[in-house]
């Protein structure tokens, strides 16, 4: 028995499935949900009898592979490099996981100190476009930041543009973030991310499917997007195009039952297409990182509510304000005419224009009253004009 309570033989065989077996692959998943991982394991070093749903080539290339796993050498080189491997029975496994059924990965690598379970219990995925514009990459530092003020973990795919200024904004806050990886967790992608992913995995952690020394592909990028969306409790994409990756993790994350958020960008952006298209669908409009935890939170974790500053117009009755708007912006105004537009009678009008008058909002001229030059200022500025 291992210390998490897991069998060796179990998380040996989970070992050298992660080496055999493609991430995401959901017949190799059924394999494991009926067999279990040590009969699967078995036959795939045994060779036969042949496991249905897959073809005779794929069948001879998870054989060839299955022939040079070392589950024990896998093992050993993760301990040398302070990595564990964690599966389902462990006590810092994350039942979200198990929401992918037969996709579900059959082990994670994980790279730092925090237990996985816990940190993903209280997750935000934030995710984007590669090749952001530098409204696309303030919105996902200040994401990341907002987030991790909040008490919020924010998980990301370790990627150039969106996904490492939302790392880099959580760190800057001195929170916590995950980075999950379409490579082994011992070899940091892109390079240009180095030193990146060596700070998260020692302030947070660095997770992967792939044993160490594994390279990313393009489909492992693509499946590694559903552990994103699995491990957290809801996802908010920053700038994507039509065909961008993180959208991906975001339909992932609406078919896992999970939130699914988007920033918008210009009408015009190419980047932001993808965006839209998601609001347009089930996907909420967010800004900041308070609009995001009211809706993944808890009940009462409410977003400020949103408004221009507080005019001393404001501070009027209700009454009040409609005679003050029912005045011309030029000109006098008769009491009448006032009433009219405020749909009031003149009697009461004209009590309110008295008012006005001592609040030095309006001055009478002969048989008309008008704006002073202040009111006429305060006016205009709450008419909403462009």
């Amino acid at each position: 028995m291992t210390a998490d309570g897991a069998p060796d033989h179990e998380r040996l065989a989970r070992v050298f499935l992660s080496r055999v077996l493609e991430p995401g692959d959901e017949v190799a998943g059924r394999w494991v949900r009926e067999l279990g991982a040590v009969e699967t394991a078995r036959v795939l070093r045994k060779g036969a009898p042949q496991l249905t749903g897959v073809t005779d080539k794929r069948w001879a290339g998870l054989l060839t592979r299955a022939q040079e796993a070392d589950a024990e050498r896998d093992l050993g080189l993760a301990r040398e490099a302070g990595v564990r491997f964690v599966i389902p029975g462990d006590t810092e496994w994350s039942a979200q996981l198990d929401d992918l059924g037969d996709a579900r990965p059959v082990g994670l690598w994980v790279r730092g100190r925090p237990s996985l379970r816990m940190w993903a219990l209280r997750s935000v995925a934030v995710v984007g476009a590669r090749a952001c514009t530098e409204y696309g990459a303030h919105m996902a530092a200040t994401l990341g930041a907002g987030l991790a003020e909040r008490g919020w973990v924010v998980v990301s795919g370790g990627a150039y543009g969106v996904d490492g200024a939302a790392h880099r904004g959580a760190l800057g806050a001195g929170g916590a973030t995950v980075a999950v990886l379409a490579s082994g967790v011992d070899r940091p992608y892109p390079r240009g991310h180095t030193e990146l992913l060596n700070r998260i995995a020692e302030q947070g952690l660095v997770v992967g499917e792939l044993p160490l020394g594994e390279h990313p592909t393009a489909s492992r990028f693509i499946v590694r997007n559903r552990v994103i969306a699995a491990l957290t409790t809801g996802t908010v994409v920053v700038e994507a195009a039509h065909r961008s990756g993180s959208l991906v993790t975001a339909r992932a994350a609406q078919r896992l039952g999970r939130h699914t958020m988007g920033v918008p960008g210009p009408a015009t952006s190419g980047l932001s297409a993808g965006v839209h298209e998601l609001l347009r669908d089930d996907a909420v409009l967010v800004t900041d990182a308070a609009e995001v935890v009211e809706l993944v939170g808890d009940m009462g974790e409410l977003a400020p509510q949103r408004r221009g500053p507080v005019l001393p117009r404001d501070l009027l009755e209700p009454g009040a304000r409609r005679v003050l708007a029912a005045l011309p912006g030029r000109g006098a105004a008769s009491a009448d005419a006032v009433a009219r537009g405020a749909q009031t009678t003149g009697d009461d009008a004209i009590a309110r224009l008295y008012e006005l008058r001592s609040l030095g909002y309006v001055e009478r001229h002969g048989d008309g009253w008008r704006l002073t030059r202040q009111a006429v200022i305060s006016v205009r500025d709450g008419r909403g004009g462009c």
